[in-house]
């Protein structure tokens, strides 16, 4: 196998990471290799089987020219700072340039310990492989900033958490894997260097735009607050509930990254939780978008002593950024959700109607999918009925739908195919991804196979597929999802 490695990430200060061997699988054995996205990453596999690949992306060899690090970094998780986490069960293997010039790393999780894994066995689980697979490729398909699935391999090993379970490795392709986490490592040190290193890197591979300007630190914090703003704006307008926004999980470059104890909302609740651990909501759906700002603030508290020499002006700058960010996430969501309801241009009523719907389906335990769908059908000239017939009582939608008939104007197929386009059809639903988990887990990847299928073309409503735009029924539902760990 031929990769053009360039690992820019190893030409920084070597203490922002560890060189790490990965563990060797005793058995590999290929699950899934995307073959669309290593040709996308000039990845030649040509003239390769299946075991060569499960031996490459399972740890067994390592590629030529690869350089495996576990990258350091630190983390608020649900509040609480612990100043060292780092990759305790992943290592970047190295850095390619894909065929639009865009630098992408290449990642392996559950490649063995690391000096970072705090007494854990730095292996993966199945489940979580096939979790990630699933959903970080459906997330691209929704055209939603995402990392993304290059591979999955059985280890051929048991791994021991609630119970013995097959071992597996996932392969990971990001725009990079620095997070806010990485800065507040070297912050909390006062490791002024490190983080100016870490931020002129940043710049260069995620805003080459502010290389030479006037303010460029400043340039890059408004900049990673602008694209998290507009990346939660869109996983709000798809009902996606992350579960675990600690700050070592928020990136730099605005990609959706670690997709542990995530899920899709099935009934339509604000203050949703899916994670085991989140017993007290601070990752719910609605609070999404300011947990966003809380970790944007530690950003900024790591970045303070470049923003400005006088600490008054670098904090005045900081606030500054995160009431833009207030700003520009309400404005982001907004728009999507006028897509969603086919409305053209901006009018001043149209954040109550929004917010006027969602508490009409909240009150009516609606399926979050299914009633964007059908107002699509309903302005297209379909009957009330099928938008109607998803509200429980005592929810009366007549005057809520007055109103967005007037405000959206004639019925058009043209409207429906506009909505069609960005209310998915079938989206990743916790009961199906738990489905083909259980089968994967008695070594049938069937399940798994027709799931991916289904969620490659999220927005059609493909007669093959239909089951898969169910939601669960009361027995399937799914009420907690567990972190990979």
């Amino acid at each position: 196998m031929r990769i053009s490695f360039d690992n820019s990430y190893m030409r920084l200060p070597d203490r922002l990471y560890r060189l790490v061997r990965p563990a060797v699988a005793p058995q590999p054995k290929l699950i899934r290799f995307n073959h669309a996205l290593a040709e996308e990453l000039r990845i030649d596999v040509e003239g390769l089987s299946d075991d060569d690949l499960a031996a490459l992306f399972g740890g067994a060899r390592v590629p030529d020219g690869a350089a495996p690090i576990a990258m350091a970094y630190a983390g608020h998780q649900f509040g609480h700072f612990n100043p060292q986490l780092g990759d305790g069960r992943a290592l970047l293997l190295g850095e390619v340039v894909d065929r639009e010039g865009r630098r992408r790393d290449i990642h392996l999780k559950g490649s063995g310990e690391t000096p970072f894994s705090r007494a854990g066995d730095g292996k993966a689980a199945l489940g979580p492989v096939i979790r990630e697979y699933i959903v970080s490729e459906a997330m691209h398909a929704l055209g939603i900033p995402t990392t993304r699935a290059l591979a999955a391999v059985l280890t051929g090993e048991p791994v021991i958490r609630e119970t013995v379970l097959p071992g597996a490795v996932f392969t990971r392709v990001a725009s990079s894997h620095i997070r806010i986490g990485t800065f507040q490592y070297f912050a909390a040190r006062e490791d002024h260097e490190a983080v100016k290193a870490l931020a002129d890197h940043a710049i260069a591979r995620h805003y080459p735009e502010l290389a030479g300007s006037e303010s460029p630190y400043l340039g890059l914090l408004r900049g990673v607050a602008d694209r998290q703003a507009r990346l939660i704006a869109r996983w709000m307008s798809v009902g996606f509930i992350h579960g675990v926004m600690n700050t070592d999980n928020m990136t730099i470059s605005g990609e959706t990254i670690d997709f542990g104890p995530c899920a899709f909302m099935d009934a339509f609740d604000p203050m949703k939780v899916f994670s085991s651990i989140d017993r007290q909501g601070r990752y719910a759906y609605s609070n999404q978008p300011g947990i966003g700002q809380w970790n944007l603030a530690r950003l900024a508290e790591a970045l303070l002593p470049l923003l400005d020499a006088d600490q008054d002006r670098a904090v005045e700058a900081a606030n500054a950024m995160l009431v833009d960010y207030g700003r520009v996430f309400q404005q982001a969501w907004l728009d999507a959700f006028r897509l969603k309801l086919g409305l053209t241009g901006a009018e001043e009523g149209d954040l109550d109607l929004v917010n006027d719907l969602l508490t009409l389906m909240h009150q009516g335990e609606a399926d979050f999918t299914l009633a964007f769908r059908a107002l699509g059908k309903l302005a297209g000239g379909a009957e009330e009925g099928g938008f109607t017939a998803l509200l429980s009582a005592p929810a009366d939608p007549a005057p809520w739908l007055a109103r967005w008939h007037m405000r959206r104007g004639a019925t058009s197929s043209e409207v429906q195919a506009a909505m069609e386009a960005v209310n998915p059809a079938v989206i990743p639903r916790n009961h199906r991804i738990e489905e083909a988990i259980q089968a994967a887990t008695y070594d049938d990847f069937s399940f798994f196979e027709r799931l991916h299928a289904a969620l490659a073309e999220p927005y059609a409503e493909k007669p093959e597929y239909a089951d898969y735009r169910t939601p669960p029924t009361p027995e399937q539902v799914v009420t907690r999802t567990f972190c990979g760990t």
